[in-house]
């Protein structure tokens, strides 16, 4: 396709721990969905908890999901996936699902979560944070570079992608 009638669908990255609670899950599954719906591209970490649950929620909706897996095996990615990419570069893969990303919503908080919300902010890039790192008031130079906290997916969708 070339000119106008090409359309690149926007990518969101959802970010959240791999031993995720319930409620993370559950609201990871709706974000999923909801980014779905949107049309938009769901980027993951690949693995399980709150990867899993959005990649599930995603694809329960028709939509499209790629896993950057940390390690060497394709295999070892969630079921949800429609396409697993194995980068082998475990934890620094983090920097590459921000850079493919056009914003990242994270559900809960784990220590790689916080790198993701960090290098995503940095790179200027659109945060929500739905239950998550408390972040308010952390030093941010300007408003562009400060995350929004949400409540809901929906918010959380709104906050990344605008009303819809």
């Amino acid at each position: 396709m070339t000119g106008s009638a090409h359309r690149v669908r926007p990518c969101v990255a959802v970010a959240g721990p791999g031993r995720a609670t319930e409620a993370e899950a559950e609201l990871a599954r709706e974000v999923g969905a909801l980014l779905a719906r949107r049309g938009a591209v769901v980027v993951c970490g690949g693995l399980g908890g709150v990867m899993a649950a959005c990649a599930e929620g995603a694809a329960a909706e028709g939509g499209v999901v790629v896993g950057l897996l940390p390690g060497r095996d394709r295999a070892a990615g969630n079921r949800h996936l429609t396409v697993a990419v194995a980068t082998g570069l475990g934890e620094l893969r983090n920097g590459v699902l921000v850079t493919t990303c056009d914003a990242l919503i994270a559900v809960g908080g784990s220590w790689g979560t916080l790198s993701e919300i960090a290098l995503a902010l940095r790179a200027g890039r659109p945060v929500a944070l739905l239950r998550g790192w408390p972040l308010d008031g952390a030093g941010f130079a300007d408003e562009a570079h400060r995350p929004v906290v949400v409540s809901t997916p929906a918010e959380a969708v709104a906050a990344v992608l605008g009303p819809g």
